[in-house]
């Protein structure tokens, strides 16, 4: 398996793991949490292979790679919410808070390893 593949397994897994441990704690629970997941598995994948065809195309420099990433999460926001509407029987938190909460949770997770990463 090539670079990207494994980077692009590794986000998701990573995602996963914040976005379910953050929903959970947040109530949701059973079959929910299973679509949740499997919502993960398409959004995550879409956004982190475009955001990295971007960086690779901008060569890391510049606002445009930022900008793009920031329009990315702000779809998916969007699109997960209405799925969270239309597919979850979960109704705590409403479907699009719900969905900004669970990829703010994964985002600063993620920006929080990479920082991490980087002083080691």
């Amino acid at each position: 398996m090539n670079g990207i593949l494994w980077a692009l397994l590794l986000n998701l897994l990573l995602t996963l793991a914040v976005e379910l441990g953050v929903a959970a704690i947040a109530g949701v629970r059973g079959s929910d949490l299973a679509i949740l997941a499997l919502i993960n598995c398409v959004t995550n994948p879409v956004v982190n292979y475009c955001f990295d065809w971007i960086w690779i195309w901008q060569n890391g420099q510049g606002a445009v790679p930022y900008i793009c990433l920031a329009a990315l999460e702000v779809g998916v926001v969007a699109v997960e919410a209405l799925l969270f509407k239309k597919l979850l029987r979960y109704r705590k938190i409403k479907p699009l808070l719900l969905s900004l909460l669970l990829n703010g949770a994964s985002f600063a997770a993620g920006e929080l390893i990479g920082l991490v990463v980087s002083f080691l």
